[in-house]
């Protein structure tokens, strides 16, 4: 994907798995234009934060000026990363964050990344619409590379790539 060209000013602080309740507080908190509500209850915010600390669910933070910026979460199982919600509170931050994940899982081997529903925004950054046979096929092959637990770190060589 292109990353944003606010990804190569250093005008975020890129962290993973630092603040995972936040993020998902924070992603439960925001406004979404034609959405009742939001899913991110307190319920799964509590499932999800178990799952965290299993090694299983992760965040993606950008950080600004001590601030929480913006990110995005998601689970990890074998070679596959579902993207579960993202926001922003400053210009671009989700994106730099979603871009520096990509950056990051590709050096980790993973084969794929399931954004659940498919947006124009998401295409932007390579997001493709799949049959579901396709998908099925792919996550298949992908569910069989060993899971990447525990807590994540964000490496230099993703990090000279963003």
């Amino acid at each position: 994907p292109k990353a944003p060209k606010t990804c190569n000013k250093g005008l975020y602080d890129i962290r993973f798995d630092t603040a995972f309740e936040q993020v998902m507080l924070a992603c439960s908190a925001t406004y979404r234009p034609n959405q009742d509500g939001t899913w991110v209850t307190p319920e799964m915010i509590e499932a999800y934060c178990r799952l965290h600390e299993l090694g299983f669910a992760h965040s993606i933070e950008a950080w600004a000026d001590g601030e929480l910026a913006g990110g995005l979460y998601g689970l990890s199982l074998g070679g596959v990363f579902f993207g579960e919600s993202m926001f922003a509170r400053r210009s671009d931050a989700s994106k730099v964050a979603f871009v520096c994940l990509v950056r990051q899982l590709q050096d980790w081997g993973f084969e794929l990344i399931d954004c659940q529903v498919y947006t124009e925004h998401l295409e932007r950054f390579g997001a493709q619409e799949w049959p579901r046979r396709r998908f099925l096929r792919a996550l298949d092959r992908a569910l069989q590379i060993p899971t990447r637990r525990g807590r994540w770190q964000w490496t230099r060589s993703a990090a000279e790539r963003a």
